[in-house]
């Protein structure tokens, strides 16, 4: 409601009731109203980095205090207090990180930018100096095996829309953002042609990706929309949220307990294992740098080399040097 009214020029964003200027809350707002940064965030990244950055106003300066982090004057909230607000979360520490990531981008924002009185908002980001938590679970969503893919496959046979999703999801390896969009005017002769949802207004990437002949033949066996593919059971094209509660429904149906983003990373792990470049990785799945694509191309080679050199440990020209013998 702020921002609703301080896009109407009712309230200005730094009078309204309840926020003190010159406070960690207030530098929010200001963030949220007048950062372009933010503003050209897909709607479910605001929605996720607000839900953050507000969490860190409502958090307690201490165990029990009345007082919150959000009534901090700028000039305290140094790097101390963002590594308490970040240690708050040390449990869970892909949610720390994702604290530090937003209280970055706000004070990075704000700098050198100058408030109504002329000064300047803040003079440099003290989030800068915060190091990211070691995260206990790099892998992040569950990898689908190929034995989870079949026992889905044979749940979901061919000609049912969630075998559609399924060869959607795992033979243009995109995400759900992209294959729920994705319809016959994107399907041009053997590819299909599209801008990737995630980052279109910041960072639009067109991607042109050949159409696999499994995917054309579910494609042509399955009831498919005129503009979408995939169509919900009211006949309209899902929702992200709408399309992934549905497809977390149809997985656990096959008793599997992969999950949508699983299957794009299912894909990038198979075509690594089958010998696919860092580059060419970054080519199918649109990565904006090769560090994503090189953690799949780098566990695919260990496994290659170690299977390629494992016998080099044995001693040439003996046997039985781990035997019991005395000899």
């Amino acid at each position: 409601m702020i921002a609703y009214d301080a896009a109407k020029n009712l309230v200005p964003p730094i009078e309204h009731k309840g926020i003190n200027t010159g406070t960690w809350r207030w530098l929010c707002v200001k963030y949220f109203i007048e950062s372009a940064d933010y503003q050209q965030l897909d709607d479910r990244t605001k929605q996720v980095r607000r839900n953050i950055l507000e969490a860190t106003c409502r958090e307690p300066i201490a165990p029990g205090s009345s007082k919150v982090f959000g009534d901090f004057p700028l000039t305290k909230m140094g790097t101390d207090a963002i590594e308490v607000l970040r240690d708050r979360k040390m449990a869970f520490p892909e949610s720390a990180n994702a604290r530090v990531k937003a209280i970055r981008a706000v004070f990075k924002w704000a700098v050198g930018r100058k408030g109504s009185d002329g000064a300047a908002l803040v003079l440099h980001n003290p989030a800068r100096d915060v190091r990211y938590l070691k995260s206990n679970n790099p892998a992040g969503y569950h990898t689908w095996t190929i034995d989870e893919v079949q026992q889905f496959e044979n749940r979901h046979p061919v000609g049912t829309k969630a075998r559609l999703a399924l060869a959607l999801l795992l033979f243009t390896g995109q995400r759900r953002s992209d294959i729920i969009r994705f319809g016959r005017q994107h399907a041009r002769g053997s590819k299909i042609t599209f801008i990737q949802f995630k980052g279109r207004n910041r960072k639009p990437k067109r991607l042109v990706l050949p159409i696999l002949p499994a995917l054309q033949k579910i494609i042509d066996a399955s009831p498919c929309g005129h503009m979408t593919f995939l169509m919900n059971d009211l006949g309209r094209p899902f929702t992200d949220a709408g399309f992934g509660n549905w497809f977390r429904d149809r997985c656990l149906e096959a008793g599997v307990p992969g999950r949508a983003h699983g299957l794009r990373k299912a894909g990038a792990t198979i075509a690594a294992e089958n010998g696919a470049t860092a580059s060419q990785l970054q080519a199918i799945f649109g990565w904006s740098s090769l560090r994503m694509a090189s953690r799949y191309t780098e566990a695919a080679d260990q496994e290659r080399m170690a299977e390629a050199a494992m016998h080099l440990i044995e001693p040439r020209g003996q046997t039985g040097v781990h035997s019991d013998s005395k000899d």
